[in-house]
């Protein structure tokens, strides 16, 4: 039963807590993972939902999410924070679930935020109650399962990806809260221009906690005017979200984009660096020009420059563990060594050629030579694998199907290091 102090503090909770939906129909963004007709919107009505992980950036529907699942469900549920618990306090849900499952036969669900944080040991310690069913394991974590937590745990649950929600869904959870006069700021006469709106939906870069709070700031520091409006403009919406409108739209900000990849290609460090700076300083994450930026290094350096990709990737986790303002450097420098770098497009053709020849090829019988030793059948024993090494490293023989055995998907250019490829190439023909 809710009290008084429960309303109390309710009411001064953040909009972002006011305002997290209740219901899969409240719900915003990833359509992919919960929208009609996917398997874990199917799961949740039908309260069949098995152990599961959800990834992705911050204020992206997560907890809530998780939080939606608890409500929906005839089940009992539990929340603990990795950062905060540890053995002990699974055992104890664990062996609450175990009771509650043989008295009542209901199910408990264990919500675990940040997840990631949790070690091997602490992991290890729900393993046997997920397998027996004593709990349905939700993990909530904003780094990537596979990666950052251990393999046993990952092997047990299905991982579903979060992804950034677009501008028009952080609009529309701001509209929402705006006229909400329940639990948003619908009690104040708020009238906030489309240019500001937009200013804030686009510079939280799908983070929809970090939109919330910057327009809950914005009206609450805000005086009425005289005829008791609270009128919110760029500027206001500017501070209150601590970063400059640049006057970037949707369209300019790929237009931006786009000027910074064909600098790239282009080979000039000087164009590509402004366009990175413009659009880091509109506010676009720095994580983006970062991932464009090792694209790039495999798209239109490739194999002329391989370190090319080795430097962009060391800039992004430099950027990433580091943040801004230091991490610009590494990655300033990695721009600069892209553009510089002698360019070729052969890794894309290639790409590009074997993609193709997998949709046409009708034959793609592996070649007698190349099969497993344990399943060669008769027919397989004419053919005799030859090891490169008895050859000093190289021995000709065929690798592809019969039916591409002369196609080249790969062929290298004149630039750079390719040079030597084209060299090899020639000399093991």
């Amino acid at each position: 039963m809710e009290t008084l102090f429960d309303t109390f503090t309710t009411e001064l909770a953040p909009l972002a807590e006011r305002m997290r939906p209740t219901k899969l129909e409240e719900f915003v963004g990833q359509s992919h993972v919960v929208g009609q007709g996917t398997l874990l919107r199917r799961a949740v009505i039908a309260d069949r939902l098995g152990s599961c992980i959800f990834y992705g950036p911050p204020g992206t529907g997560k907890t809530t999410l998780a939080n939606i699942i608890a409500k929906s469900t005839n089940s009992a549920f539990v929340k603990l924070n990795a950062v905060s618990s540890g053995v002990s306090d699974a055992k104890a849900v664990i062996d609450e679930a175990k009771r509650r499952l043989e008295v009542s036969g209901k199910k408990t669900y264990l919500l675990l935020d940040e997840c990631h944080r949790w070690n091997k040991a602490q992991s290890d310690s729900v393993l046997a109650a997920i397998e027996q069913g004593y709990i349905i394991f939700i993990g909530s974590t904003t780094e990537n399962p596979f990666a950052s937590m251990t393999r046993a745990i990952v092997s047990r649950c299905r991982v579903f990806e979060f992804k950034p929600l677009s501008i028009d869904d952080v609009l529309s959870g701001l509209k929402r809260a705006i006229i909400d006069s329940e639990k948003g700021l619908g009690r104040y006469r708020v009238e906030i221009d489309d240019e500001a709106l937009y200013h804030i939906a686009f510079i939280s870069s799908g983070d929809m906690r970090t939109a919330l709070n910057a327009l809950e700031l914005a009206v609450l520091t805000t005086d009425p005017d005289s005829d008791g409006i609270i009128k919110i403009d760029v500027k206001i919406a500017e501070q209150s979200i601590q970063k400059k409108s640049m006057g970037v739209n949707e369209s300019l900000f790929y237009d931006m984009l786009s000027a910074f990849c064909k600098s790239l290609r282009g080979s000039d460090p000087d164009a590509a660096l402004f366009w990175a700076s413009r659009l880091i300083e509109s506010g676009c994450d720095p994580m983006v020009v970062a991932r464009r930026l090792v694209v790039h290094s495999a798209e239109d350096v490739g194999m002329a420059d391989p370190n090319a990709l080795n430097i962009s990737t060391s800039a992004m986790y430099a950027l990433e563990k580091i943040g801004m303002p230091e991490g610009m450097i590494p990655l300033t420098e990695a721009i600069i060594y892209v553009c510089e770098a002698e360019k070729s497009n052969a890794v894309v053709l290639a790409m590009d050629g074997a993609k193709d020849a997998v949709k046409r090829v009708k034959d793609d019988t592996v070649p007698v030579a190349l099969r497993v030793k344990a399943y060669k059948d008769k027919e397989a024993e004419k053919g005799e694998y030859l090891y490169p090494h008895n050859f000093g490293g190289y021995v000709k023989q065929q690798y592809l199907p019969d039916e591409l055995k002369d196609e080249e998907f790969y062929v290298p250019s004149n630039n750079g290091l390719e040079k030597g490829y084209v060299k090899r190439k020639k000399r093991f023909q």
